[in-house]
């Protein structure tokens, strides 16, 4: 090694590269492990950020230089997805904001917050956390936009108390920093590389908004844990955040009893359309759709048609496709007369009106159509989104591709997308035929090499 002595904050966002300088990836965090017995905390590792947003983890032995706001490694990685192991820590998700207590020889002890952690290498090459920078605790409580206030210094790693991950309360200012820039299936992503307690405590300090992202893209058994650890308030504001097919499917991963509570907890006109989606069944058009696409009458203009797409909030399935109804506009509106696309309202003057460029050519879907008739008509039309109609033609939701791969993919796909190509042998044919199939390649070398022993 190059580099003695290093802090991890330094690491973070460094590229990597191989002996031969070619990039494999971006260092997202550093993981140590705990000795209670020799009272030192071990660094073993990092955890690569490689091509398609996988977490990988690779060991220290497998690092030879850390230079020039560079990492270098040997080239030997292990492409199965990080997770974490009993015992250990990462140390930019869980350490930093921690609050812990410093006592050294001849001072008074005090409280502090962590801000950084210095590793060292040792005369037999492993690193070792030996320092960490502090923040002392004010007295007085800091002002929401203000910078923190108290000393800063470094002190010796074995003088802190609580740093162990197992001790002492910890914040998550840091890591939300640090999930500013990610979208909300990475931060999914980060998250399931947390403990359970780290996790909940991270979802108490988002706003209701992000969290309510975050949430759709969690698999069940980690969403299930956060709502359930949220008061009742909170989690019903969360709910109303969540797009609504979303947080139908997540109110039926929940017992019966705390799904009502949390209904009863909602505002009146958000809650209704939950308790309208759960009546359907989970694989049927009803169970899959949204009741908010976007609906416009025909006489809107195509620029206010423009306008309403526009909207940061609406989900990008949504907005490719606008359906035209009779009044009433709200779900269960008037009789549906058709569907305008995107596109053709880029193409036509702003001043024309929205129903005189409808597509009335594409059937709708029934409430109660299968998972395989709305995949084929998906395929057929080439559509985004299909619209879902009751017996009178009122449009009652809309069910957009992403519902659909949700219902095709296997259960557990968000916890096996970096390891396989997902099994469509049980999917519709007609999608099967549409969609491209990850053939098997050979591993380059080295890629099944396991974790080192430790």
């Amino acid at each position: 090694m190059s580099v003695p002595r290093v802090f991890v904050s330094h690491l973070i966002g460094l590229g990597v590269f191989d002996p031969l300088g070619d990039r494999v990836g971006q260092v997202r965090d550093v993981v140590v492990q705990h000795s209670t017995q020799r009272h030192l905390t071990r660094v073993i590792g990092m955890v690569l950020e490689v091509p398609g947003r996988r977490r990988v983890f690779v060991p220290m032995t497998r690092i030879t230089s850390i230079d020039a706001g560079q990492v270098i490694t040997t080239g030997l990685l292990n492409m199965r997805r990080f997770e974490r192991r009993p015992r250990e820590a990462l140390v930019h998700s869980e350490l930093f904001d921690r609050r812990v207590t410093v006592r050294s020889d001849g001072d008074e002890p005090f409280e502090a917050t962590v801000e950084d952690i210095g590793i060292n290498q040792q005369r037999n090459r492993d690193w070792h956390v030996t320092k960490v920078f502090v923040r002392k605790t004010s007295e007085r409580p800091r002002r929401l936009g203000l910078r923190r206030r108290g000393e800063t210094l470094v002190v010796d790693a074995i003088d802190v108390q609580g740093l162990h991950v197992t001790q002492g309360d910890q914040g998550a200012e840091q890591l939300l920093e640090s999930f500013e820039e990610l979208k909300p299936a990475d931060v999914a992503d980060a998250l399931q590389e947390l403990t359970a307690k780290r996790r909940r405590e991270v979802a108490d300090a988002l706003p209701d908004e992000k969290l309510a992202d975050i949430l759709e893209e969690l698999p069940e058994e980690e969403r299930v844990e956060i709502v359930e650890a949220l008061a009742t308030d909170r989690a019903a504001d969360v709910l109303e955040a969540m797009q609504p097919d979303d947080a139908a499917d997540l109110l039926g991963e929940l017992d019966g009893a705390t799904a009502a509570v949390l209904l009863g907890a909602m505002e009146p006109e958000e809650a209704e359309p939950l308790r309208t989606l759960l009546t359907y069944g989970e694989d049927s058009a009803g169970g899959m759709m949204t009741t908010e696409p976007v609906i416009l009458g025909a006489d809107t203009s195509i620029a206010e048609g423009l306008a309403m797409v526009r909207r940061a909030e609406l989900h990008p399935a949504l907005a490719a496709t606008v359906f035209v109804c009779r009044p009433p506009l709200e779900v269960p509106t008037g009789k549906l007369l058709g569907v305008v696309h995107l596109q053709r309202m880029l193409r036509e003057p702003p001043h024309e009106s929205i129903g005189a460029i409808v597509d009335s050519d594409i059937e709708p879907l029934d409430v109660d159509s299968t998972l395989g008739e709305v995949t084929r008509s998906m395929a057929n039309y080439n559509m985004i989104s299909l619209p879902v109609v009751d017996e009178d033609r009122r449009l009652l939701g809309a069910v957009t591709v992403d519902d659909v791969l949700d219902h095709i993919l296997p259960d557990d796909w968000r916890e096996e997308r970096d390891e396989e190509a997902p099994d469509l042998s049980e999917a519709p044919e007609a999608l099967t035929d549409a969609l491209p199939v990850q053939r098997d390649a050979p591993l380059p070398p080295g890629s099944e090499e396991v974790r080192d022993a430790r």
